[in-house]
């Protein structure tokens, strides 16, 4: 055993040794200058043909001001916020240096410094940030140099000055002039409080969302959060006696912001683009948005120059020809389009439409809108048919999930109005309150013939009869609905309602890009590819991220071919002609959503898949009523279609896109499935004669088809805000409601956002009933 003296030898050298160390590293780091941070290059952007697109990232505007030009508002709310003992403190917070270095140790993430002083040097180190021991301790030593060697004021100011506050803006000067185009002098006190919102990070703060990067971060909860934390800071001003009540209490609300792009190289379609290529480069390489934005990266992207144009040109023609804001101010306000075009082969995404420009319109409706996609959905339904079968009704349902029957698109369900929905073994379908499910089609028709009503499926998606559709989803499975959906390429949390009949008529809002990667699933005959907009980046040290594709096998060729087979009858006879494009085989779906609010056609040949929307949504940034808009009357219509201007738009695209391009044939689909209800019956057509009660219960908003619960909302209240779903996936809250709460199929959010809603008008639960105020919760979606 060795002796006190040694031990005690020991660990007297061994704390001398760290001394020393601690010494030396003190003595070799240097208090930061923070005219030399933040210093950025540009990023420069191709287009898929190896031209550039665009140089940015690089124009950061920061002008470094004196203290004395900053308001002591703002000096106070980060104060509040960050550091309360900021003017008192050595500069360090030992337990939070300790808690980092541990998790280094353990090899999880480093942690922001905790102090003012400490955010001050991390900021000035951008240069190096690796997430390693020695630069973690380097960081630490400059930290213990400055809060002994700088005034404070001088650490204010230069954290003020070097601070990231989104936007491109670092510093207090470029951020006032970012978000309230002023100078940093000028600020009140509640603009600073909501400047020092941001300082948590913009992504999750700024109101103008971010969805891009994460689809938590949409305008809605943006806004809630950067409020919340702006009233936290300026409560906290006048608790620490930095700010009178009576002030205070002027600031209740987010002051009126300036529109987030100023840069006219991003003007048009480009901001859009550029958005997608980096959002991709965030979500899925090792480069994190601070190093993006620092620049010297060369993004190769997959947007066909070309084809952008020609999307764009194709909707402003439509716009151009149609919309008349001034004409009919009622009905022409606010109307947006969306589209994107996805490579079938690779999943590259081509082509989007965001807006009308993205400096002046800055969702991107390519990507996150909220628009529900009504019966675009249907076949999705119709491949869990055909690939994981019908439950045998005889059987309970554990035995049920195993015994199946395929379906073949010859199979016939009934195409009655007001269809008493039923669960697959026979019982009536209903809702937690014991209320029934009535489904009605468009326009209040019965297809088929009596008493039956039976219409073959390939008829069906032809004629977009609602309840043979509602119903065969619930004799599939709405489990096995949903999960095809997600194997064609939608996001799960972009799919709501998923336990309601009307989740088969499309109630959920995925993004064009989406809707158009999961028909492509289809044109490549049941392989799967992610949709990407990124095939390259590079720096000065070389490749850093090259895409690779993972093609999944989502269906089987046998049940894709014959999805595309019942498509091609929508274009060529059905719903869809005005998709039709000459000497080539299209396949496609329309769809129109209840209440009029969004219309969609999704179509594609083997080469291109193509998604349309078209919405009314007033969602400025400042707007706190944020809702979709009814589209009766809009261009001069009774009423808008997915046939009528998205067909349009997507036609006129599509035939320049493809004038160069062979025009190929669909695989021949083989036989697949049974007949279920196979027997003679004459070609189905609508219903010569309607009931009394169909009569009766027909009102203005034909598109309807989801019963109404009540008259009166439930808690909890559903909002009017819409749900923003993004490329990389979507956030659970908001979207279209109407009254009717859980029993219209709500879907509570996970945050405080609004309530995750359907559709305004339908016919009611129970008994045939009428619903109120023309409000059923899901459902309507037309064709």
């Amino acid at each position: 055993m060795p002796s006190w003296k040694l031990v005690t030898g020991l660990c007297i050298g061994f704390m001398g040794s760290l001394v020393a160390l601690a010494g030396i590293g003190y003595a070799t780091v240097t208090v930061p200058d923070v005219a030399k941070t933040a210093t950025a290059q540009n990023n420069v952007y191709y287009w898929a043909d190896g031209k550039e697109m665009v140089r940015t990232g690089g124009e950061i505007n920061r002008q470094i001001v004196n203290l004395d030009s900053i308001p002591k508002e703002m000096q106070y709310a980060v104060v509040s916020q960050e550091n309360k003992t900021f003017w008192t403190d050595s500069g360090i917070d030992p337990k939070g240096i300790a808690r980092a270095v541990f998790n280094m140790a353990r090899g999880g993430q480093t942690q922001g410094g905790s102090t003012i002083t400490q955010q001050y040097v991390k900021n000035a180190m951008l240069n190096d940030q690796s997430q390693t021991l020695s630069r973690k301790f380097k960081e630490i030593f400059v930290a213990i140099k400055v809060g002994a060697t700088v005034r404070k004021d001088d650490i204010m100011a230069g954290y003020l000055n070097s601070a990231y506050y989104g936007r491109g803006a670092y510093g207090i000067q470029a951020a006032a002039r970012a978000y309230f185009d002023k100078e940093a002098k000028d600020l009140n006190p509640g603009e600073c409080a909501f400047l020092a919102a941001m300082l948590k990070g913009a992504t999750y703060y700024d109101p103008a969302g971010a969805t891009s990067i994460d689809p938590a971060a949409t305008p809605e909860d943006n806004t809630r959060r950067a409020r919340r934390q702006m009233q936290d800071t300026l409560d906290k001003m006048v608790e620490y006696g930095y700010l009178d009540a009576s002030v205070r209490d002027k600031y209740r609300d987010l002051p009126r912001l300036k529109n987030p792009r100023s840069n006219t190289q991003l003007s048009g379609q480009i901001g859009y683009l550029v958005d997608l290529a980096r959002a991709y480069v965030i979500n899925n390489t090792e480069i994190t948005a601070d190093q993006l934005q620092q620049g010297g990266y060369q993004i190769h992207t997959t947007f066909d120059r070309k084809k952008v144009e020609q999307l764009e040109k194709a909707v402003k023609k439509v716009y151009k020809e149609n919309i008349d804001p001034e004409k009919r101010p009622k009905t022409d306000t606010h109307v947006q389009f969306g589209g994107a075009s996805v490579d079938p082969k690779t999943g590259a995404i081509v082509a989007v439409y965001g807006g009308e420009d993205a400096t002046k319109h800055f969702t991107n409706n390519a990507d996150a809108t909220g628009a529900q996609v009504g019966s675009t959905f249907k076949p999705f339904v119709l491949a869990a048919a055909m690939q994981d079968g019908i439950r045998n009704p005889n059987l309970g349902p554990s035995q049920a999930q195993d015994e199946r029957t395929q379906v073949s698109p010859k199979s016939r369900f009934s195409g009655k109005n007001k269809l008493k929905i039923k669960e697959y073994d026979g019982r009536i379908w209903r809702n937690e309150k014991g209320e029934e499910w009535l489904q009605v089609n468009d326009g209040n028709v019965s297809y088929g013939t009596p008493p039956d009503y039976l219409i073959d499926l390939r008829e069906a998606m032809r004629e977009s009869v609602n309840s043979a559709f509602v119903q065969l989803g619930m004799d599939v499975g709405l489990d096995k609905v949903k999960q095809a959906a997600i194997n064609a390429g939608l996001k799960e949390d972009s799919l709501t309602g998923t336990n309601y009949p009307s989740f088969s008529i499309g109630i959920s809002h995925p993004s064009a890009i989406r809707m158009a990667s999961a028909y492509a699933t289809f044109a490549a005959s049941g392989k799967q590819n992610e949709p990407f907009s990124v095939t390259r980046v590079e720096n000065k040290d070389g490749v850093l991220f090259k895409h690779e594709s993972q093609t999944k096998q989502a269906f089987t060729k046998k049940v894709a071919d014959n999805v595309t087979d019942v498509l091609k009858t929508v274009v060529e006879e059905g719903t869809g002609t005005n998709a039709q494009l000459p000497g080539r085989e299209v396949a496609g779906k329309t769809g129109t959503t209840d209440g009029n609010k969004s219309a969609w056609f999704v179509g594609y040949t083997p080469q291109l898949s193509t998604a349309i929307s078209m919405f009314r949504l007033d969602d400025d940034a400042n707007n706190k009523s944020r809702q979709f808009l009814k589209m009766f009357g809009t261009g001069g219509q009774a009423k808008i279609h997915g046939a009528s201007f998205p067909a349009e738009i997507w036609h006129d695209y599509m035939l320049e896109a493809l004038k160069n391009e062979p025009a190929i044939p669909f695989p021949e689909p083989e036989p697949i499935g049974e007949i279920v209800n196979a027997k003679p019956t004459s070609t189905p057509t609508p219903s010569a004669t309607q009931t009394e009660e169909e009569k009766e219960e027909e009102v203005e908003e034909t598109p309807s088809s989801s019963p109404t619960p009540s008259e009166t909302e439930t808690s909890p209240t559903p909002t009017q805000t819409p749900t923003r779903c993004g490329f990389f996936g979507c956030s659970d809250n908001g979207g279209q409601t109407g009254n009717g709460g859980a029993n219209g199929g709500v879907s509570p959010s996970p945050t405080d956002g609004g309530d995750l809603g359907g559709n305004d008008n339908g016919n009611g639960f129970g008994g045939g009933s009428r619903g109120g105020g023309g409000g059923g919760f899901f459902g309507g979606q037309g064709n």
